[in-house]
Parts: structure tokens; sequence; C-alpha cells
């Protein structure tokens, strides 16, 4: 097991760490640059060699709210969880775009079906016309409506 010392010398090898001392001798490293509001990568690192480092919802690790205790990490083990954590906060995340789809009727009258928010939401022009949980409960009434998509 590393010591409190090795971790600190380890943790401040990444220059884009920034360090701040908090209550009960506890060390706290911040990625400043983050793209997010979240920006501590190292919290509340002790003198006993306890703490913890936020990795988000990565998949590789089994995080607590978005934490994983680092007190038996090996320096390996540590380098490339507290890599990841900066990568994670570095990254933009991508967003799908919405799904949009175009329904007619016989008539000529059409209805926009837009996934928001993971509702599905039927536009009539700028008008919410209704909205659904589910793209299946969506275009069942559609259909039964009249529209068929275009």
């Amino acid at each position: 097991m590393l010591t409190f010392e090795d971790k600190l010398t380890l943790i401040e090898e990444f220059p884009e760490l920034t360090r701040k001392d908090v209550s009960l001798n506890r060390v706290n490293f911040h990625f400043e640059n983050s793209l997010y509001e979240k920006t501590t990568v190292v919290y509340h690192l002790h003198p006993n060699g306890n703490g913890f480092v936020y990795t988000g919802s990565l998949p590789q690790y089994e995080a607590k709210k978005g934490l994983v205790n680092i007190r038996d990490f090996n320096r390996d083990e540590l380098r490339d969880i507290i890599r990841a954590s900066i990568d994670h906060l570095a990254t933009e995340e991508e967003v799908a775009p919405p799904v949009e789809q175009l329904w007619k009727d016989a008539e000529g009258h059409s209805l926009m079906l837009i996934e928001e928010d993971d509702r599905w939401n039927i536009y009539a022009g700028d008008n919410l016309e209704d909205s659904f949980g589910g793209y299946d409960e969506a275009a069942l009434y559609l259909r039964e409506e009249g529209f068929r998509r275009r």
C-alpha cells in the first residue's frame, strides 16, 4: 500500500491538478479546466492513506456516488484512475440529437414527432399537441388519428 506521501508525490506529477488543503489534514486536488461544474479529481486524501478519486459513471470503475476509494491502490492503479478522471472531466459528453419524424394525413396536414427529454412530443407547427412516455405510444396515437410517417 502506498503511503500518504507516496500518493501525494504521484498525484503532484499531474500538472493539470491544483492542490487544496482541507480540514483534518486532508487534501483535495482539482482539475480547474473541467468542462463540467465538477472539478474535484482527488477527494479527501488523508494521512492514513485513505482517499477517493472521482470517476463519475466510467464503466471500468465501481464507484459510489461517482467516487472510488484508493486506499489500497498501487502506483499504476492510482496513476491510471487519476488519468481516467482527468480525461473524463476534459471530454465533452456526446449528446444524441433528438429524433424528429414528420407525419402526414391524407388531407395534407402534418405533425412533427420529436424526442425531447425522455418524452415523445407531437407538434403542430410550434404548438405542442400531445406528449407520450414512449415512441410506440406516440406512434399508435398518430396512426389512430390517420397519420403516417413520411
